[in-house]
């Protein structure tokens, strides 16, 4: 039945409605805007250069001959359609779902999952912290992504907060079947750990969805192409019952279908039970099939030296209040290397910065785990090449 979620859409009848359309300050206000809060959201986010980056971002197949092999941004496409597809056919908040969709992997390091894991061993060892692109993508939209306001003020992105919870809440690796929303409007920054709070906003549980939906039927297309599958057609096929093509548009097509006709606000969003075992079947084929593969892990050596090259050359500045004197030491030795993550830094430290026209002060120059982190800020914002030729400049002569 269609609509059957629209009394628990995200719109001005939602008791939680003015906490989700809520923000962090008063900016970017303008007469006559005729857009939504969440339109405005994916506005923004459209605009922001850590999206434009996503088209040159690992998926799963990293650096492809063939154009047709699926990247973050195709990634990312895929889930704002299939999320609007099942949001609109429940009867809940498109323009949301849509906001949130495209917001949702704007955290991804380079080198997708595999970057993700190094830089948080990185982090565990200098920072105590994991690093996880959820949070990390919070982090970007909350801190690191600035856009000019009416006066050439650089700004964060400023974005509703069930927009920012939907980011940092849209782990869909878990393995979960009667998704939920919270009630609890809680500070976003007490996540610890992926999924450990179910999101705010139906819309959200949608996304979370989606985002699995999106990329299990894909990455097996993307598999077959490549020619990685061809000795586990077999029992891919006796997996799915079938021996007809298969495709991410008819995998996806199946897996919306059950969702849409068995979801419902008093059981959530679910699966039958009989497609739901056949989700988790899929996912560990994967698993198994491609992602632990001779021919993705061979790159991940190449992950490790490159990240860890770049990161701990750049921290090789760090001295205190010395660092910017450092760095201009570094730049004989590195110049483009130095002067690009300079110009970096210049927006979030206020000893570098030239006028007040910035966000507040991000990182403290005294404050070494501080510098460590403005390092992984930047690493994981790096397209797969930026950072390649970033640690070709460094090695070479």
């Amino acid at each position: 039945m269609k609509n059957k979620f629209k009394d628990y859409a995200a719109n001005e009848s939602n008791p939680k409605w003015k906490k989700m359309i809520k923000r962090e300050k008063d900016i970017y206000k303008r007469q006559g805007d005729l857009r939504s809060e969440f339109d405005r959201d994916y506005t923004r986010i459209l605009h922001s250069t850590a999206f434009r980056r996503m088209k040159h971002k690992t998926q799963v197949f990293f650096s492809p001959e063939n154009d047709h092999i699926c990247t973050r941004i195709e990634h990312i496409m895929h889930v704002e359609s299939v999320s609007y597809t099942i949001a609109k056919y429940l009867g809940l908040n498109t323009e949301l779902t849509k906001a949130i969709a495209t917001a949702h992997d704007l955290g991804h390091s380079p080198f997708g999952h595999e970057g993700e894991r190094i830089l948080s061993e990185i982090c565990q060892k200098d920072i105590g912290e994991t690093f996880w692109h959820e949070r990390n993508g919070l982090e970007y939209v909350d801190k690191i992504e600035l856009l000019e306001d009416y006066h050439k003020n650089k700004r964060n992105l400023n974005l509703t907060y069930a927009v920012r919870d939907g980011i940092i809440s849209h782990c869909g690796e878990i393995d979960e079947n009667g998704l939920k929303p919270r009630d609890e409007y809680i500070d976003l920054n007490q996540y610890t750990k992926p999924n450990e709070y179910a999101p705010y906003t139906w819309e959200a549980c949608v996304v979370k969805v989606a985002d699995k939906i999106s990329y299990l039927g894909r990455d097996i297309e993307d598999a077959i192409k490549l020619g990685i599958l061809d000795e586990k057609l077999e029992e891919l096929y006796a997996i799915l019952q079938t021996n007809e093509v298969i495709n991410n548009t008819v995998i996806i097509n199946f897996l919306v279908r059950d969702l849409c006709e068995n979801s419902s606000v008093e059981k959530g969003l679910c699966f039958s039970d009989e497609t739901f075992n056949l989700v988790k079947e899929i996912k560990k084929f994967n698993y198994k099939n491609i992602y632990k593969t001779t021919k993705v892990s061979a790159s991940t050596r190449y992950f490790n030296i490159l990240l860890h090259e770049i990161y701990y050359t750049l921290k090789s500045a760090y001295d205190g209040r010395k660092t910017p004197d450092k760095i201009e030491k570094m730049k004989k030795i590195h110049p483009e290397v130095f002067s690009g993550f300079e110009k970096w830094l210049s927006d979030y430290w206020e000893y570098i910065r030239s006028d007040k026209n910035y966000n507040d002060v991000l990182f403290d120059i005294e404050n070494e785990k501080h510098y460590c982190k403005a390092i992984i800020y930047y690493i994981s914002g790096m397209t797969d090449n930026f950072a390649i030729d970033t640690y070709n400049k460094i090695i070479g002569f």
